[in-house]
């Protein structure tokens, strides 16, 4: 044998097999450490799925066809709770509040999804369900064009004209993308920006429908 490499596997010596040590079952300790560490990640876990629901992204269910074509009802969309602590609302937004409402006694809280059309100290105005702001037609490439393109005002918008309103400060005009049916500020009026939920950036579900918004 050549004396400068080693043999591949080790000879058992004559006398038998080599005992290893006896196994032993884990200490109470032990046993009381990873229960412990498993405790601490699993509340580490769940404490930052909770900060994140509550404070960063919410998923949301579309029910009903108010934003038709732009969302689906079943649609699923994730809502950024952090947009407007950064920066202000913008036009175009497509938007959760919190629209607050009484029956009776009750009050009845109602999350609904609309998208941004004016701002505060705008003038909106609707005419033959052409929306202007401060006198400027404003461009709408989000609507369904088949949609828009009918020649009757009425099929196209279920309240065709609006006269000139200013809004409020710290307030927003939203309106819904199918026109026909959406019910918003043409018959509730500007909302407090305060009660607007977040901002939701993208469809998840069905995953035929991914898209940013």
């Amino acid at each position: 044998m050549n004396p400068f490499v080693a043999d591949t596997e080790p000879t058992l010596p004559d006398d038998g097999p080599v005992s290893g040590p006896p196994n032993r079952r884990p200490s109470t300790a032990a046993l009381g450490k990873a229960v412990r560490e498993w405790v601490i990640v699993l509340t580490i876990a769940l404490g930052s799925a909770f900060f994140i629901r509550v404070f960063v992204l919410a998923q949301y269910y579309i029910d009903g066809p108010s934003m038709k074509t732009t969302l689906q009802p079943n649609n699923r969309v994730l809502v950024n709770k952090l947009s407007y602590r950064l920066h202000d609302v913008n036009r175009g937004d497509v938007v959760v509040f919190d629209r607050i409402t009484k029956d009776g006694t009750e009050v009845v809280h109602d999350d609904l999804i609309k998208r941004v059309i004016g701002l505060e100290g705008e003038t909106v105005e609707i005419h033959d369900c052409t929306v202007s702001i401060d006198g400027k037609v404003l461009e709408e490439p989000y609507l369904d064009p088949e949609h828009i393109a009918r020649p009757d005002p009425s099929a196209r918008c279920r309240i065709t004209d609006l006269a000139p309103q200013v809004v409020p400060e710290d307030h927003v005009f939203v309106m819904g993308d199918n026109r026909a049916e959406s019910f918003d500020s043409r018959e509730f009026g500007p909302i407090e920006a305060d009660l607007i939920r977040g901002r939701a950036f993208v469809v998840i579900w069905p995953s035929s429908a991914w898209r940013w918004l």
